[in-house]
């Protein structure tokens, strides 16, 4: 179970941020602000106390805080952002996180974000993408294992992050994009595809037992209607034209 999240307001700059997306309409900031306020009531609902922190003016990305670190019960790891407009967003998180956890960190020439890792109990899947390299993700892996933990490395070969095309849905069960089914680390689970043109829904949270879903996919609400949770659809136009989504806006722990 979840008790508490960590995020960050979006700044009005945000737009200025990283994205690959080709969007026909510009990122509008008010929407974003109140698709963003939906989103942490959401999490509210879900029984979640919600540590909302102020902008950073510095930083555009800075609302996609979970790239900023991984959270365990027994530790905080602050991650080192792959992207070099991104260094510097994870110092903020350390005096926040310390009141809740001992902290780590991943140090150069490893990097990490926090996107790229997906816990599923006491594993942990570790995304090599542009973002994490080998060198984080052994340092991470080696603090996890401190910790009792295990974990794998999987090569990202679509999509930002891992948990764009990979996330835990309960149940053992995996909900994934058609390119990642048949990666042998994720052997054992069974597994939810998502549709070719339904794809961004592959980032769906699952948050004490209800799952959160990008609104507008009906075969993939279809697909996941069969685990038997609660389905709460939520929209997220204005963060997917920045190459964001539901998991990216929240550290939960």
């Amino acid at each position: 179970m979840f008790t508490q999240a960590i995020a960050r307001k979006p700044g009005k700059n945000f737009a200025q941020g990283l994205t690959t997306t080709v969007s026909v309409t510009p990122p509008r900031y008010e929407l974003l602000l109140e698709q963003h306020e939906t989103y942490l009531e959401t999490l509210k609902s879900c029984g979640l106390e919600v540590t909302l922190l102020d902008p950073l003016p510095d930083y555009p990305d800075a609302y996609f805080v979970e790239d900023t670190a991984v959270v365990t019960p027994d530790v905080a790891v602050i991650t080192n952002p792959g992207a070099a407009t991104r260094k510097g967003e994870e110092d903020s998180m350390v005096p926040v996180l310390a009141g809740f956890r001992k902290i780590e960190r991943i140090l150069a020439p490893g990097t990490v974000d926090g996107g790229d890792v997906l816990q599923v109990d006491n594993h942990f899947f570790i995304g090599l993408s542009e973002r994490t390299n080998k060198e984080g993700a052994r340092q991470l892996g080696r603090i996890l294992e401190s910790f009792g933990n295990t974990w794998a490395t999987v090569f990202v070969g679509a999509g930002l992050h891992f948990k764009s095309s990979v996330n835990y849905v309960g149940k053992n069960t995996l909900l994934v994009t058609a390119d990642v089914t048949d990666h042998e680390q994720l052997g054992g689970y069974d597994k939810i595809v998502v549709a070719k043109a339904e794809a961004y829904a592959a980032n769906t949270l699952l948050v004490n037992g209800q799952l959160l879903t990008p609104a507008g996919f009906p075969v993939t609400r279809q697909k996941l209607e069969v685990l038997g949770f609660e389905i709460i659809e939520l929209e997220t136009s204005e963060m997917r034209k920045m190459d964001g989504g539901l998991t990216c806006m929240s550290i939960r722990f």
